[in-house]
């Protein structure tokens, strides 16, 4: 069976940020992911995860400025010593929190992101988190969600992961990017399932809760299962209710949040 674990930047939400991190230990969930770990300093986010029996299961790194619409800088020239700085300071975080996933932000084509600087940066990234046992992965993100995004498709982040050639660079596999963007989920995972590190769900067209919308998640996550794969799967997806009240996809769908 998978092991969840609660998107902490989506869900929670009700509470504040440090707050969250009981709220999903009391609604069952073992571990825990979010988008900017800097949102608190790292020894109270580390209390928060001792004390409430979580796993720090991934966070994002090396965003840009997010309200001047920036989404990663990894691929965007002219910006490899801020990336470099950034990866060192998520690597600070994952150490105290011990973390062994970080996802990586692209950036935007209109933005000037581009392969050669992508792949340069994801080398040098993967290099100084080898050296602390982490993973590095990159994520395809549709284009309705954050047009303009550098990476969009599971057969570009082969490519890329590929030409990187490193062996903590690994995939970020978002079975709702892929549905919206691509389509054919169930054959992506046979086909992509070995590359991944991470898996990420929420239901089109929405992106909400993954028992209701497009996709068949009672049958996906056997094929997950099936797999082999043993890391967390994320739940990254916007409740249409609150949080709580929105959690019975789990025993709807056959599967446990712990």
């Amino acid at each position: 069976m998978p092991r969840f674990c609660a998107n902490l930047s989506f869900l929670f939400t009700e509470v504040p940020f440090l707050d969250r991190f009981e709220a999903a230990a009391k609604a069952g969930f073992k571990g825990v992911e979010y988008m900017n770990p800097f949102e608190a300093p790292k020894a109270e986010i580390a209390t928060r995860l001792k004390a409430n029996g979580l796993t720090q299961a991934l966070f994002n790194v090396a965003h840009g400025d997010l309200a001047k619409g920036e989404r990663g800088i990894s691929a965007i020239p002219g910006r490899e010593a801020e990336f470099e700085k950034a990866i060192a300071a998520g690597l600070d975080y994952a150490e105290t929190l011990g973390c062994q996933r970080m996802f990586a932000m692209a950036g935007l084509r209109h933005h000037g992101a581009e392969r050669k600087t992508y792949v340069a940066n994801l080398e040098i990234a993967a290099r100084m988190a080898a050296k602390a046992g982490v993973d590095i992965i990159i994520e395809p993100i549709n284009s309705r969600d954050i047009p303009g995004y550098f990476l969009n498709t599971t057969g570009d982040a082969r490519s890329i992961i590929h030409e990187v050639g490193e062996p903590n660079l690994g995939l970020q596999f978002d079975l709702y990017h892929r549905q919206v963007m691509e389509g054919d989920v169930a054959k992506a995972i046979d086909e992509f399932g070995p590359l991944a590190r991470h898996y990420q769900i929420a239901n089109p067209p929405d992106r909400g809760e993954p028992d209701e919308g497009e996709m068949n998640y009672r049958y996906l996550f056997k094929k997950i299962d099936d797999s082999g794969f043993k890391g967390w799967v994320g739940c990254e997806y916007k409740p249409r209710r609150g949080t709580v009240e929105g959690l019975g996809w789990a025993k709807a769908l056959g599967v446990t949040l712990g």
